[in-house]
């Protein structure tokens, strides 16, 4: 399982969607361009030192991440795409351990070849009349269910998760 971030442009939400990966062993993909400078002080401030215990990869573009190659280096079975237009809510979606939940920018989303070349699209079933949620919240809710149904979450140290 990976969480992976197309051209994020708000480095608070890149933090916060940092830090959730690091707690939860997953590692992070970064697409760029990113919408700020990679080691802006704002994103470090929201990653806080978790970002020491991050495995991050960053790639230069949507092209690189989604080659042949890379996606069997990184072990990527699906990429599954997260969007206010997806077919299948999240909770009806069946995860498996080698997927990478793709996350777009929070201004943009993803252009329509990304979401194209996406295995499958996945929404957040929300109420009418209202347009998305936060780009960290949404990765964390669908993580969450994604490291439930594969049995992936990190050892349990008794820990409640509340800092």
């Amino acid at each position: 399982m990976r969480l992976s971030l197309y051209q994020p442009d708000i480095p608070q939400n890149t933090g916060a969607m940092m830090r959730l990966a690091a707690c939860m062993g997953v590692p992070l993909d970064i697409i760029e361009p990113c919408g700020f400078i990679l080691d802006d002080r704002r994103l470090r401030r929201a990653g806080m030192d978790y970002i020491d215990h991050l495995d991050m990869k960053r790639h230069i573009s949507w092209d690189r991440f989604a080659s042949g190659t890379n996606r069997a280096e990184l072990n990527i079975g699906r990429i599954v795409l997260l969007t206010t237009r997806g077919s299948v809510p999240y909770l009806d979606f069946t995860f498996r351990p080698g997927d990478a939940l793709l996350m777009g920018s929070e201004s943009a989303g993803v252009p329509d070849e990304v979401a194209d070349a996406a295995d499958a699209r996945i929404r957040i079933p929300m109420r009418p009349g209202l347009r998305s949620l936060n780009v960290a919240l949404a990765a964390a809710m669908v993580l969450g269910e994604a490291l439930r149904q594969t049995a992936l979450p990190p050892a349990a140290s008794g820990d409640t998760g509340i800092d």
